[in-house]
């Protein structure tokens, strides 16, 4: 019995979806015993209503049965299904609810024209299907005895009336086969020529370095900037690559940054760049020891006569040194983000607008051109590639530099009135980094200076001709020249240019007898032509160490690191363009190289190519290190080497093989970190390129926050985090200046600072002392707002009640505060001077990692009230660069706040020096029950489906509510007062941070409010001065930290 059950509750299942032909009326008692009822052919054609929607009047059973024969091949079925599963099943399938009941009737006329149209598409459907003769038809339609298997390949054996028929469906079948794209299999997919082409094809969009697939294999890629570059390696070496930075040497490609040329004589140059600069923010392009050549110079580039506002970003510059050519030769290096910008404002200072010139064209910049020698046919060598009409296939070629560029795109562009030229270097020279102690060894064994050519070798290359191919090029003068290295063969020619080889050679022999980089001048720019380094390489990777018993010559070390090098040693022929394209275009393959080796008479032998052997010109510039502040002076240093294109892995496989760890993006932001400066993009807050980079990463982090369930992420809310994902700098330094402007800075002096003022203000000092004993209550009243003084008296309480609309008091109305973010914009004080002069004020009392220092140059202006009020004056929206050690444990992380410590928080630090913080009250969330309501309300309204789509709507509801998208845990407006919304005032925010391996404590590095700067100075005692509390966006804690200016 319960097997009947079974089956009767499977066939309900089955047929409970199934559309009813026609019912029987709901009347008759035997309808639904019959077996008759829920069976129906589907159909979705509008014009079966014309027999189930006619007059409603119900016939009699026999009628109904009547219609019902009309309708065969249901009705039979039906009976068929009924007799086989019994003759009760309706009736106990009624009982129990398996059958629908309908309420439709039978109609009494059927129109025959509209039945026939509404079959129509079934009946040529079918037709279709049976008349269509699929791939083998033509051999089912013979008899199974005379079928045979060649037939399928063979046609010849297919009777003769049969075959017509079978050549036109093998046609059709082969012509679908030869449409359909086959994905070819993994063999056919490495081999060289359909590898090389599909790397080309995916290197459109996102340029590769000439490393990147040695990159690829090794490190985790990411897309930016327009190039697809190497962020940090697969493997464990956070650790492994700063200890390599400190000790030995840390490698990373900045082939990515862009070279911008400027061509034109010196006056005019200068002249043009002078306004994008001023020398009160340090180096200038028209510095003596830059403008000779000799030394790489660094600087933030302003708009046109726009400083100290309006930056465009850091950028390294390097002259030429003087030739006999009028003209002079300016390279501009600019990180990729910041290109655009800056070629923008260069074309417009230099008035380069009026005449583009395009790209030259091949003829003309790669002048140099291989001819093959026709070799006799070799039985058993590979086959050459050809095409169906059997001429030859021309292979895919390496895309070398920036060959993704479309040709018609233009790379010059000249002024005819000022006669200057602006070049696109870009990917035109590689530019490799060597970071740490022993660069120097990597550097002299990985690179060696090349052979000068005799005589009789310049003899023997002027009337013997390569066996393998010629190369013709063209000099400055018009004249053709033959030979493989004729350029090097002219240069040695000149008595001069020998003898300024073997000086930049000894030059190079001196660097492996000084321990660091860093005592070298800054900046010192070294030429030199050497030979090919693959020739050089060790058999197994090895460790680049000095060699004590090599002799060293102290008195010349001595000279270099007090002089640097000499500005005729910085010549290169790297400057030349048809210089660098003769040297890329005859470079040996390193299927040539491999083949020489083969033929070694003793395996394993330096290859020794003599005269055929490539020369290379290339750059050394001293890369300074830690060069602010007086801790870890020259940490980081190292060498750039520039070298042309198409010569990359050349040069980066001999450094790996010498010891050289590889880094990528995070090592680099990390070095620069540890050496105190400002990392680009990320620590530029007013350029165009850091506001987007800004935009950017706070689009991502809150994508990241979204995926995690609200049970999983902090809410910041509680927090006290208006904004956890970016850092409000406009809005922080407008609230700075609205409240100096309403309750002005009434500083106040120590005693130490009294006892420093001369003796010509002796009539002042007893005012000064009865100032000075109210100090710390006009500090308490002043630090904090009245509303924030109601807060602190609350403080005690576990929870903090915050509203939608939380802020100051005493601040203006918003369309004030429209009106005052329109008349300003948010800068970075560059101004050395006052900068060294506010870091002195903040003169560092007691952190780890520091040492007591004094102040060097000369002597330091007074903090007074008078010297404060203009400074504020002159830079009122200004951010402050510093760097907060933290004085106990923590770690500090991007985002973090910086703020102003309370009188109790020092008296506190003062009686338990082991405190750790206060910590800030727990806030209340006033859009939780909201976001509960709203969810409740969406789970209500509509029916069940996926979470991303439920996501969405409860998205597009918030954010008709509130006029931004609602999320649990963050602030849905944007924040009205950053500076008073916490417990402690506000006076910047943490750029990064993190954990510092060279002080062995957590550092942060951001920005400060100078304003707030200065009161948070002016408010401390001396023996307090310039500590500060740092919390994290998702922490309550606080952490003490001293704040250093690092000049």
């Amino acid at each position: 019995m319960s097997g009947v059950n079974r089956k009767e509750k499977k066939y309900a299942k089955l047929m409970r979806n199934q559309p009813s032909n026609f019912t029987f009326s709901s009347a008759d008692p035997g309808a639904g015993r019959s077996g008759m009822g829920p069976s129906e052919p589907q159909t979705d054609n509008p014009n079966y209503s014309c027999f189930t929607s006619h007059q409603g009047v119900n016939g009699d059973h026999g009628q109904q049965q009547q219609v019902g024969s009309s309708h065969q091949p249901s009705s039979y079925g039906d009976r068929q299904r009924g007799s086989h599963r019994g003759g009760f099943r309706g009736q106990r399938g009624s009982s129990r609810g398996s059958y629908r009941s309908y309420s439709q009737e039978i109609p009494k006329i059927i129109t025959a024209t509209n039945f026939a149209q509404a079959r129509a598409a079934e009946i040529n459907a079918m037709l279709k299907a049976v008349t269509h003769k699929s791939g083998s038809q033509f051999l089912q339609s013979l008899p199974p005895a005379m079928r045979r298997r060649a037939m399928s390949h063979n046609l010849k054996r297919l009777p003769r009336r049969l075959r017509e028929i079978a050549k036109k469906e093998v046609e059709k079948i082969a012509q679908l086969k030869k449409e359909q794209s086959k994905s070819k299999s993994r063999k056919a997919r490495r081999r060289h020529g359909n590898l090389l082409m599909e790397f080309n094809r995916r290197q459109r969009k996102n340029i590769w370095l000439e490393t990147h697939i040695w990159h690829a294999k090794r490190f985790h890629m990411v897309k930016k900037w327009g190039y697809c570059l190497g962020t940090k390696p697969t493997t464990k070496s956070y650790r492994a690559c700063y200890r390599a930075m400190s000790k030995q040497c840390l490698l990373q490609d900045l082939s990515y940054y862009c070279c911008l040329e400027l061509n034109g004589t010196e006056d005019n140059l200068l002249k043009t760049l002078t306004c994008l600069s001023s020398r009160e923010a340090g180096t200038t392009f028209a510095s003596v020891a830059c403008l000779s050549g000799k030394c790489q110079g660094s600087l933030v580039l302003y708009k046109a006569d726009q400083y100290p506002e309006k930056p465009l970003g850091p950028v390294t510059f390097l002259w030429r040194p003087k030739t006999l050519s009028e003209n002079r030769q300016l390279w501009i290096w600019a990180h990729p983000a910041l290109k655009m910008d800056l070629l923008t404002e260069l074309q417009l200072v230099c008035q380069c607008l009026d005449v583009p010139v395009p790209e030259p064209a091949p003829s003309e910049c790669r002048t140099v051109t291989r001819t093959p020698v026709k070799q006799a046919k070799v039985i058993g060598s590979k086959r050459k590639l050809h095409d169906k009409a059997g001429e030859q296939v021309v292979p895919e070629k390496k895309i070398i530099g920036n060959g993704t560029r479309d040709p018609l795109e233009t790379v010059i562009w000249t002024s005819l009135t000022t006669g200057i030229v602006i070049e696109d270097l870009t990917m035109e020279i590689l530019r490799y980094r060597l970071i740490g102690p022993l660069s120097h060894c990597v550097m002299f064994e990985a690179i060696q200076a090349a052979g000068i050519l005799k005589v009789s070798l310049l003899l023997e290359m002027a009337f013997c001709e390569d066996e393998r191919f010629t190369v013709a090029s063209k000099n400055s003068e018009g004249r053709e020249e033959t030979g493989l290295h004729s350029w090097w063969s002219e240069y040695c020619e000149s008595p001069e240019n020998v003898t300024l080889h073997n000086r930049q050679e000894g030059v190079l022999l001196l660097l492996p007898g000084i321990a660091s980089p860093a005592e070298i001048s800054a900046g010192t720019v070294l030429g030199l032509t050497v030979g090919d380094p693959r020739l050089n390489m060790p058999k197994n990777r090895t460790t680049a160490m000095p060699d004590p018993t090599q002799p060293k010559d102290l008195e010349k070390i001595r000279e270099l690191c007090l002089n640097g090098v000499g500005a005729e040693c910085a010549q290169s022929q790297i400057w030349d363009r048809n210089i660098r394209n003769i040297v890329t275009e005859t470079k040996i393959t390193e299927q040539e190289l491999n083949g020489m080796r083969s033929k070694l008479l003793v395996p394993g032998t330096r290859l020794d190519l003599g005269p055929q052997e490539s020369k290379i010109p290339i750059l050394l510039v001293q890369q300074p290190g830690k060069m602010a502040g007086q801790e870890h002076t020259g940490w980081g240093s190292g060498w750039d080497i520039l070298i042309p294109k198409g010569w990359g892995m050349a040069f980066w496989i001999p450094l790996i093989y010498r010891g050289a760890r590889a880094g990528g993006l995070q090592e680099g932001a990390k070095h620069t970190q540890y050496k105190g400066l400002p990392h680009f993009p990320d620590d530029f807050p007013d350029c165009p390129a850091g506001m987007q980079h800004s935009e950017e990463t706070e689009k991502e982090l809150i994508a990241k926050y979204k995926k995690y369930p609200p049970a999983k992420r902090p809410n910041y809310i509680h927090h006290g985090t208006m904004t956890p994902f970016r850092c409000p700098w406009q809005r922080l330094v407008e609230d700075w200046e609205t409240q100096n402007q309403d309750g002005g800075i009434k500083p106040t002096m120590s005693d130490q600072e009294q006892g420093l003022r001369s003796e010509l203000q002796a009539s002042n000092r007893e005012a000064v002392g009865v100032h000075e004993k109210g100090a710390f209550e006009e500090i308490s009243s002043e630090e904090k707002p009245p509303n924030l003084e109601e807060k602190m008296e609350e403080e005690s309480e576990s929870m903090t009640t915050l509203e939608q609309n939380t802020g100051c008091k005493n601040i203006h109305n918003p369309s004030n505060r429209d009106c005052s973010s329109k008349s300003g914009h948010v800068s970075i004080l560059r101004n050395r001077k006052l900068l060294k002069q506010v870091s002195a004020w903040c003169r560092p009392t007691s952190s780890r990692g520091q040492q007591t220092r004094q102040y060097r140059g000369s002597a330091p202006v007074q903090m007074t009230a008078d010297t404060v009020k203009s400074v504020i004056c002159s830079y009122p929206r200004f951010l402050v660069w510093v760097r907060l050690s933290l004085l106990k444990k923590g770690s500090p992380v991007a985002n973090a706040t910086i703020c102003i410590p309370s009188k109790e928080d020092l008296q506190r630090l003062a009686s338990e020096p082991n405190c750790s913080g206060p910590q800030e009250p727990k806030h209340r969330d006033p859009f939780k029950q909201e976001c509960k309501a709203l969810r409740k309300s969406q789970k209500k309204r509509t029916l069940p489906q996926d979470s991303e789509t439920a996501a969405g709507d409860l998205e597009r509801k918030s954010a008709s509510s509130f006029g931004k998208v609602l999320i649990r845990g963050l602030w849905p407006t944007q924040p009205l007062n950053v500076m008073s919304h916490c417990s402690r005032l506000t006076i910047g925010y943490v750029s990064q941070g993190d954990f510092s391996l060279t002080v062995g404590c957590g550092e942060a590095w951001g920005f400060v409010s100078l304003l707030g700067l200065l009161r948070m100075v002016l408010s401390q005692p001396a023996e307090r001065r310039g500590l500060a509390l740092v919390r994290s966006p998702a922490s309550l804690q606080y952490r003490f930290a001293k704040i250093n200016i690092e000049v």
